[in-house]
């Protein structure tokens, strides 16, 4: 048959068709063990953020292993204290608004045109007949029991994990040298630095965040007498890892709350969160965050929206770092474009 001069000939050779055969090999397989990459992943991202403060023990003359030591053993204790302290009035007051919350879902119908179609009673008693267990749920028992397992087999090995890279000096250096092809493995590891600066400074500037907005927002209520004050803190000072519709959707239970008491308490309570944005916007964002080379606000929220979605509270936790480092790795193509461009 003879050929035109417009057709395009396509060549695939047999050493192409075997590499894209072993990269979706490598694909499944990595799919097969999701769980067990994202217990690796999340290890290295909690080795990573504990470096810092290893290091300011390694500067002292404290030898690296006892440092990490130090640190975990600090951490698990701030963690068991806070979980002691705080746990009883959060588990009260949670206990006081679910008694409650037959009272707020009738003040909501009020103020719900669509009361008919969308009501909220009957979405709450439809949400509490799914999670009730039923006499014939043994199954289901079952499976939350196998669920509380693997949740506590994946922390501790997450703690077993980091703490081995965390008590080698380039132990994640070591571990990327390992996973990463040899002719990409220089730009890989200097990546990863990079990102894990931006990581640090976000997580911190974040944490500050939410403890001192979480304090005013308490304090505020408490002057205020506005019921279940506690729990609407912490859901303050969370929701501030959410960035622009965090302190937002944190605002909504505490109004809801405030009217169902009296409607001026519930404006003082919208008064006070404006105030406390505001003061946040002008005065604590800046001061706290003004050296961190901040993340978009966007990615962070597809970023967490995505992880949630795909990997739960792990991919929570790992969603911020592959956003920072997305970031970096398409900061780095725009440079080599822009150098090109240049050369030419």
């Amino acid at each position: 048959m003879k050929e035109n001069k417009g057709d395009t000939i396509i060549s695939i050779s047999v050493g192409t068709m075997i590499k894209a055969f072993l990269v979706f090999i490598l694909f499944y397989v990595l799919y097969l063990l999701s769980d067990l990459v994202l217990v690796l992943l999340t290890s290295i991202v909690v080795a990573s953020s504990v470096e810092p403060a290893t290091k300011w023990f390694v500067k002292r003359r404290i030898p690296r292993i006892p440092a990490v030591l130090i640190v975990y053993i600090l951490f698990l204790g701030a963690f068991a204290g806070s979980f002691f302290l705080f746990l009883p009035p959060l588990l009260q007051d949670f206990s006081h608004f679910f008694a409650s919350l037959p009272q707020y879902l009738s003040f909501l119908g009020q103020w719900n045109p669509w009361n008919d179609v969308f009501n909220y009673q009957t979405i709450l008693n439809n949400l509490i007949s799914q999670f009730s267990p039923s006499p014939a749920s043994g199954g289901n028992i079952a499976q939350t029991v196998s669920g509380v397992f693997n949740s506590v087999l994946n922390f501790i090995l997450v703690l077993v994990l980091s703490f081995y890279f965390a008590v080698q000096e380039r132990g994640i250096e070591n571990f990327l040298k390992i996973i990463v092809p040899p002719k990409n493995e220089k730009y890989i590891i200097d990546l990863w630095y990079r990102s894990q600066a931006k990581i640090g400074k976000w997580m911190q500037g974040q944490l500050l965040l939410g403890v001192m907005v979480g304090v005013l927002v308490y304090l505020g209520l408490l002057i205020l007498q506005v019921p279940q004050a506690f729990m609407l803190a912490m859901i303050a000072a969370l929701f501030e890892l959410i960035p622009v519709f965090g302190p937002t959707i944190s605002a909504i239970p505490a109004v809801m709350i405030g009217f169902t008491v009296s409607a001026p308490l519930g404006f003082m309570t919208i008064a006070l969160y404006v105030i406390i944005q505001q003061f946040e916007n002008h005065l604590i964002y800046p001061i706290v965050v003004r050296k961190v080379v901040g993340v978009p606000p966007i990615l962070v929220i597809i970023a967490l929206l995505i992880g949630t979605k795909l990997g739960g509270f792990m991919g929570l936790i790992l969603s911020v770092p592959f956003a920072a480092a997305l970031m970096e790795f398409v900061n780095d193509l725009e440079k080599r474009k822009i150098e090109k461009i240049a050369q030419n």
